[in-house]
């Protein structure tokens, strides 16, 4: 019970992700043709799909014993801010749309939900 916030903020932050990313792995050329240009690098594409649904399995595992797996809290919160922040500074040049940023919103709130989740899963002293 005292490690239930960071139980079901992890579990809703991979489930979430896992419902959000893995559909990627089908819409290549949608997302060529909707936000042209066409993806010229595929295996970058494919790769950073695959690195961000590891990641999602991962706060899947620190949902299940948030406190053993408290020190992985931390590059999850940097999981979710590289992506947000990033998204933030392109949003700052007119570089990304709309969606984008509402994508990196959520990965924001995330990032700062893992780190009260870190807060909260401190040992007691």
């Amino acid at each position: 019970m005292r490690h239930l916030f960071a139980q079901r903020v992890f579990w809703y932050g991979g489930l979430y992700g896992l419902l959000v990313i893995a559909p990627m792995y089908f819409l290549e050329s949608r997302l060529g043709a909707d936000h042209p240009p066409a993806i010229t690098h595929p295996e970058f594409y494919y790769g950073f799909v695959g690195v961000a649904l590891a990641w999602q399995v991962l706060f899947l595992v620190v949902s299940f014993d948030p406190a053993r797996y408290r020190p992985l809290m931390i590059p999850a919160v940097l999981e979710k801010l590289s992506f947000g922040v990033a998204v933030l500074a392109l949003l700052a040049g007119g570089r990304v749309s709309g969606p984008i940023v509402g994508f990196a919103t959520i990965d924001l709130v995330l990032g700062a939900l893992f780190a009260w989740a870190y807060v909260k899963t401190a040992p007691d002293r």
